[in-house]
């Protein structure tokens, strides 16, 4: 290792030719010591070649620092001649080179010498004039040299004691120079400036700039500084009140609260972006003040996403068998619905993926529609919710309020999905067809995205603002009407009519379900009381007259309640039995007669055959013709539809005068009035319109109608008779009502089927096509009267 060191001597003599150092990212200035690491072969022989000289060598910068190796070009035309006071030479073949800067020098040419660079050169003068000008440049640039050096920790407190007993404007003006943080171009401008006063000037407006930067820098350091020791002095008192807190048993209820929200938003299997907003969420929580209205709205809010069910379900056990054992305990009777339930399970069970349609039970009250949708939840080992729609207006309902709103909340759907705990739950949404529509929009356009199968996958509510995936849910609809439900929500729904109960299957229902339900839940035993099947038959025909067994559990829950009286009372412990005879005693007198037909055929009454929202009822037709002006009146609170039957009546007893044997211009000098009782019941539809027609032609003909039948059918002024609907629940009706003669189109024969076969047994059917055909069924013979009968030809 080869130390070589600096030896006072004489003035230096400068050689002719001097070796060149290319610098990277730095200028050394005149009187400036400076180390430096030198590895470039060019560079290591140019030393080489100053120490065997004169120990000279000139230092100038790089154009471009990233150049390995630097040709001409790349070199600045002014550099420092400096002295090699040290020269080092390191273990990996680098040299550390302590050097002095001497002198300016211009470069005049470069030598062809391919070893190193080797240049001509000549000294760079620089040119000074004392002034009080010069002075006062001077002095601001060392006044704010030392402000510089205050500000910028680098440089050391030392190098200002250097320039303050310097006289000289251009050691002064290089010192500075060396000692600024500033860019190599920067710096090189200074060393290129020859008139020192300009190059001072220089110096004073690049010490200015920077001292701003400084102090800018210095003002984030402090408030950073002081932010982060806000920070550390914030978290050490939290730690420390933590620490007191476990020390006393006690915890802060809001971070106990934050803490578990954390943790429930990690379980509960939230997809990530509903994830990503739940934590966005708590992060504002955290910052706003516990007792702010904002906070207990966002509490509120991850307390519903927290608790949504978004992963968790029920395993499906879909057993066939079993299934169809449940829905047989449960209901008695409604083979229709049953079998396409099982076949929905079945199809279920073979394709797990298969959504299927909505099913939607329509028929009327108490025949067992929301309870057959407990009953496949029990079948399918799923969660049962119900929610009611009967009497929604606003379609902020299903689709929630906006969190905006003062006691916003999410709509029943969700609110539903939070009850079932699963994402995949029975869903029954009951009374569709009791939605109604005003300024709040219309909830049933809102259902349409919840019951489609390619819409609900991303079912949006308002108040949680993030889509929810219903797909796995099944939905299943009740209804009382099917016409009020809109037609494009009917088109997502498989409807099954479910319709009433024959008198046999209520007495099955209410010894099998509602007779044991009652005595358990008025506190009796089987041993208090005993209904006989006769009593039971009794009130079914004379307390009730419906198409489902409401009433009828109602009127056993009375027996029960009164039966309970007595036990209490009486203290008896024998039974209690109701009979036919006794039955008066527990629900007082008969509200309806059953089987007590008109005691004689009638002229101008027809009985008919009517479809209610409840299921069937029997509609008593009169007409009455008196001497007038040919006027027709109606009564009875009919409807359009039942008005237009009563005039094609009259219109086809006109068109048939002379078949029928009337005088040709009764109409014109009789008024007609026709009159369905209970006027206070609104009434409608086409299918009175062979009953009206029969009446009308008895009171014109003085032709008594058969009492022992009952009759439905629209009616054509050609006397065409057209199909009805509703005929099951029709002839249950006259079935209740002890009319076991029917009259009914031929085209509705394809509906025999739905028709019980016990009841099939004990009914005649009249399948008609004309009126023709009605009237020879129904009308009999005039009864023979004295003089001339009213309305027949004069011969």
């Amino acid at each position: 290792m080869k130390i070589a060191e600096k030896t006072k001597s004489k003035p230096l003599t400068v050689p002719d030719t001097l070796p060149l150092l290319p610098l990277r990212d730095l200028v050394v200035f005149p009187h400036m010591v400076v180390p430096l690491f030198v590895g470039r072969e060019k560079s290591v022989a140019a030393l080489e070649a100053a120490m065997a000289r004169s120990r000279l060598i000139l230092l100038a910068a790089q154009r471009d620092a990233t150049t390995d190796n630097p040709d001409i070009v790349d070199i600045y035309s002014i550099g420092t001649l400096a002295e090699i006071l040290q020269l080092l030479k390191l273990p990996d073949g680098t040299i550390k080179v302590l050097v002095e800067g001497v002198r300016r020098m211009a470069i005049r040419e470069f030598l062809p010498t391919q070893e190193f660079f080797e240049v001509v050169a000549c000294e760079y003068e620089s040119h000074a004039q004392a002034s009080v000008e010069m002075t006062a440049t001077m002095r601001s640039a060392v006044a704010q040299f030392e402000a510089y050096v205050k500000l910028n920790k680098r440089i050391p407190p030392e190098t200002v004691l250097s320039i303050t007993n310097q006289d000289d404007p251009e050691r002064i003006a290089d010192i500075i120079a060396s000692q600024m943080i500033l860019k190599v171009k920067d710096k090189q401008d200074l060393l290129d400036t020859r008139d020192v006063k300009t190059r001072m000037d220089l110096i004073l407006e690049k010490l200015t700039s920077e001292i701003e930067i400084l102090k800018i820098e210095k003002k984030i350091r402090g408030e950073v500084r002081t932010q982060m020791e806000q920070t550390q002095r914030e978290y050490y008192l939290n730690e420390q009140m933590k620490a007191i807190q476990k020390e006393l048993g006690r915890r802060d209820e809001d971070s106990v609260e934050i803490d578990e929200m954390k943790e429930k938003i990690a379980q509960a299997g939230m997809p990530e972006v509903v994830k990503t907003k739940a934590e966005r969420e708590l992060r504002r929580l955290e910052k706003m003040s516990p007792m702010s209205a904002e906070a207990a709205v966002a509490r509120t809010y991850l307390d519903w996403l927290i608790e949504l069910p978004w992963s968790k379900a029920t395993e499906d056990k879909i057993d066939i068998p079993e299934a169809e054992k449940i829905l047989n305990e449960d209901h008695y009777s409604l083979d229709k619905p049953k079998e396409r339930i099982l076949e929905y399970l079945a199809v279920r069970k073979l394709s797990e993926g298969h959504r299927g349609p909505i099913l939607c039970f329509v028929g009327p009250p108490g025949v067992g529609k929301t309870s057959l949708g407990r009953s496949i939840a029990r079948s399918m080992g799923r969660t049962f919710v119900r929610i009611s729609l009967g009497g929604v207006r606003d379609e902020a309902e299903i689709r929630g309020h906006r969190r905006t709103y003062v006691g916003a909340l999410p709509g029943r759907i969700i609110q539903g999905m939070r009850k079932a705990g699963t994402i995949n739950p029975v869903f029954l949404l009951d009374e569709v067809d009791k939605m109604a529509m005003d300024f709040r929009g219309d909830p049933s356009a809102a259902l349409l995205e919840v019951l489609d199968p390619e819409q609900n996958k991303s079912f949006s509510d308002h108040y949680l603002d993030v889509d929810y995936d219903l797909t796995q849910v099944m939905f299943i609809t009740t209804a009382n009407l099917l016409h009020p439900i809109p037609r494009p929500l009917q088109d997502r729904m498989e409807i099954i009519s479910l319709s009433g109960y024959t008198d046999d299957e209520k007495e099955n229902i209410a010894q099998k379900f509602l007779i044991p339900k009652q005595i358990e839940e008025h506190g009796l035993k089987d041993k208090h009381v005993k209904i006989e099947p006769k009593a039971l038959t009794r009130i079914i025909r004379e307390y009730t007259r419906e198409a489902g067994v409401r009433n009828l559990e109602r009127s056993i829950s009375t027996i029960c309640r009164k039966v309970a009286r007595e036990v209490v009372e009486s203290k008896k412990k024998h039974e209690i039995t109701v009979t036919p005879q006794t039955i008066v005693k527990y629900l007082e007198q008969p509200k309806y007669r059953y089987g007590q037909i008109e005691e004689k055929d009638e002229i101008g009454y027809a009985t008919g055959l009517a479809w209610t929202e409840v299921g069937g009822e029997l509609l008593s037709i009169e007409v009455l013709i008196t001497p007038g002006s040919g006027q027709l009146t109606l009564t009875g609170k009919l409807g359009e539809v039942m008005q237009e039957s009563a005039r094609a009546a009259v219109g086809f007893a006109r068109s048939r005068a002379n078949v029928l044997q009337l005088a040709p211009d009764f109409h014109k000098k009789n008024d007609i009035h026709v009159h369905v009782p209970e006027g206070a019941i609104p009434k409608d539809g086409p299918s009175a319109g062979i009953t009206i027609a029969t009446a009308l032609i008895s009171a014109v003909s003085k032709r008594p109608v058969r009492r022992d039948l009952a009759m439905t059918g629209e009616i054509t002024l050609r006397g065409k008779v057209l199909p009805i609907g509703g005929l099951k629940e029709k002839v249950l009706a006259a079935h209740r009502g002890g009319i076991f003669n029917i009259i009914c189109p031929k085209e509705n024969e394809r509906d025999m089927n739905d028709i019980p076969k016990e009841i099939q047994k004990v009914m005649t059917f009249h399948h008609v096509e004309t009126m023709d055909e009605v009237m020879k069924i129904a009308l009999l013979p005039a009864k023979p009267a004295k003089g001339e009968a009213f309305g027949k030809k004069k011969h």
